[in-house]
């Protein structure tokens, strides 16, 4: 009989989106993985001031919803961590000296937003050398830096809206240098902090008086600071995707929203909950339209986009890229990619006739499989350097 084999799921963490982590957690990823009986799934949970805590406790929501996890805090053990040949969850136990030690074989990530989804975690997991699931360091970096995944994707001319950047020290020296450098940008324009997900901290601007609130705005979330200049005849679309070397779309998805109320934390996370219902054809909570109602070449043309950019940025395992449509001139902008989709966008991959244990399941199998090819890399090498001092 073969013996189970051990995912640590990791959430939380010192990020503005660590509640949308702990429901991508605890409904999209642990749940499913338990469901499918194929591992032993341990929670690690990372609090807002960062301290690691790994407990079968922590699988239960109400625990975050009663704020009895501030009491568990307070008298749960941390979690450190070993990285000697693999990655070990040790903490200590209630009897004096003792230790209990965890070997986990897979990572999930289920982190959100800043050190987490940005590829710092990452930089963790390689260094132990585990396996675990989603993009590597670099792309993860890239696609959470949105002027990063921008430069990257426009050297491979994959179409994007116009935009300029700075950096929040930029507006803070000479605010009237940033907002010259925007003037060749047609209103309305988007402001954006470049490193958030979940829509937190993006204004809309339609005249030039709005615009130096919207950046300091921006610049209150972030040091850097991304302007684009809106697309017009919007259709706003987007594409989950999985696979390594050879990417696998899911369906395209269009927001239910008109452009002036663009997609924004609460029309994604809180009024969809509350009122959508479930409306629309099979979107999350109503809000989104699947597969996108556009006319066949626009829905081709973006698919390929989509691939295009998992396959320029480097993403591996899963990914989200969004695109904005000018249906009238028919053209497909890249508009910006997330490593690590809220909630794994699984009624996406439903609707794509995947259910959310295989999701999770092939999302595994896409980790190993890195895992194992990178183990054929040379990573060191012999010299006589050192016998020369």
């Amino acid at each position: 009989m073969m013996l189970m084999k051990t995912i640590a799921v990791i959430f939380g963490g010192r990020s503005t989106e660590h509640d949308v982590s702990i429901i991508t957690a605890l409904s999209s990823i642990i749940k499913p993985l338990e469901a499918s009986r194929q591992y032993q799934v341990e929670a690690v949970y990372i609090s807002k001031d960062g301290a690691w805590f790994w407990d079968n406790k922590l699988k239960d929501i109400a625990l975050y919803q009663s704020g009895e996890i501030e009491d568990f805090m307070r008298k749960a053990p941390k979690v450190q961590l070993s990285l000697d040949d693999g990655l070990t969850l040790v903490k200590s136990s209630q009897f004096a000296g003792r230790k209990a030690y965890k070997k986990i074989d897979i990572v999930f990530p289920a982190m959100h937003g800043t050190h987490g989804e940005d590829g710092e975690l990452m930089g963790i997991f390689e260094m132990a050398n585990v396996a675990y699931v989603g993009c590597g360091v670099a792309a993860s970096a890239i696609s959470m830096d949105k002027v990063l995944a921008k430069q990257v994707t426009t050297s491979a001319d994959i179409p994007t809206t116009p935009w300029v950047w700075f950096t929040s020290a930029d507006l803070a020296r000479d605010h009237e240098a940033v907002i010259a450098k925007t003037k060749g940008l047609e209103y309305p324009l988007f402001v954006k902090p470049a490193h958030l997900g979940s829509s937190i901290g993006i204004s809309r601007v339609t005249k030039p008086e709005e615009l130096v609130n919207a950046l300091e705005v921006a610049a209150h979330y972030d040091d850097k600071i991304i302007v684009e200049q809106a697309v017009q005849n919007l259709a706003e679309v987007t594409l989950p995707i999985m696979g390594n070397e050879e990417p696998r779309p899911a369906m395209l998805e269009q927001p239910n929203v008109k452009p002036e109320d663009f997609f924004d934390f609460e029309t994604k996370y809180m009024q969809g909950g509350k009122k959508g219902g479930g409306k629309g054809k099979g979107g999350a909570q109503g809000y989104s339209t699947i597969p996108a109602d556009l006319p066949k070449d626009l829905y081709d043309q973006a698919m390929q986009v989509g691939v295009n950019v998992y396959k320029t940025v480097g993403c591996a395992g899963i990914a989200r890229v969004d695109m904005l449509i000018d249906t009238k001139a028919k053209t497909v902008f890249f508009n910006e990619i997330n490593p690590l989709p809220g909630g794994l966008y699984s009624h996406n991959w439903n609707k794509a006739g995947i259910s959310s244990i295989d999701l999770v399941t092939k999302l595994v199998d896409y980790a190993e499989e890195r895992w194992h090819n990178q183990q054929k890399n040379t990573v060191t090498f012999s010299t006589n350097y050192l016998k020369q001092f």
